[in-house]
């Protein structure tokens, strides 16, 4: 049940402004186009708007307040980069929404919480995961448990990079190929040095950790839920995303020349 809150002028507009900033994390997080509309509809109204009318696609934010009164306020964002997935990030923004929408809070005290929730977290469960899956999938296969050694420890590489580097690309297709290429030089140059390991193997763990697996599945859930728009340029993204892998790999094996 929501509860409606009263707002004033000022307010509306901070408002505004928190759920441009809970739209773009939740965009940021992995979250479908779908959910990040009905959070913000559903958080609008609980806090005393009479109608909203929220737009989004993976580039951009659209949020019209209708007030009571029948003035109504229009904000905009453009979102640059959506490229990540961040459960734990998604499962703290939909408990504040729910906690919103049932009891509005101050918005001093929510826009605290969507600064604590943005914060840099220590990612050393990222680390723990990615070694895990890389060195499986390695070993998975086909390759030796040497394989599964080094998969997992580029996996920590890739980790790094993608923690201290992404902010560096103006967006995601530029730096999958920078990873790529980089991830691919050191494997080749891995095996140049010790010939025993299969390098196709090594690979094949290692971009498992970087293909676009989730996105491409709400590409498709947002085209069936209806927002084609979004679905597509998803989808499309997706594509090239795989294709800057794909280039980037050749490009490392072609300059190595293992």
């Amino acid at each position: 049940m929501e509860t409606k809150m009263k707002t004033g002028k000022y307010d509306e507009n901070r408002l505004l402004h928190l759920l441009l900033d809970m739209g773009e994390m939740l965009l940021a997080s992995g979250a479908e186009i779908n959910r990040v509309e009905d959070t913000l509809q559903r958080i609008g109204r609980a806090y005393g708007a009479a109608k909203m009318n929220v737009f989004v696609i993976t580039s951009s934010i659209v949020i019209t307040m209708e007030k009571t009164d029948g003035e109504l306020l229009t904000h905009t964002r453009r979102i640059n980069y959506t490229g990540s997935t961040d459960f734990t990030m998604l499962e703290q923004l939909n408990a504040l929404s729910r906690n919103c929408c049932i009891n509005p809070i101050p918005l001093e005290q929510f826009h605290r919480r969507l600064q604590e929730i943005a914060e840099p977290k220590t990612r050393w469960e990222l680390y723990v995961g990615s070694i895990l899956a890389a060195g499986s999938f390695a070993v998975f296969f086909g390759g030796t448990f040497a394989d599964g050694i080094v998969a997992a420890l580029v996996g920590v590489l890739i980790c790094f990079i993608q923690e201290k580097i992404t902010g560096l690309f103006a967006n995601t297709i530029m730096f999958n190929l920078f990873i790529s290429f980089i991830v691919g030089a050191v494997i080749c140059l891995t095996v140049r040095v010790l010939p025993v390991l299969n390098m196709d193997k090594i690979m094949i763990g290692d971009i498992m950790l970087l293909i676009p697996g989730i996105p491409a599945t709400n590409s498709i859930r947002d085209m069936l839920m209806g927002d084609t728009i979004s679905g597509l340029m998803r989808l499309i993204e997706s594509i090239l995303w795989a294709g800057a892998l794909a280039c980037g790999f050749m490009a490392a094996i072609w300059m190595v020349r293992v």
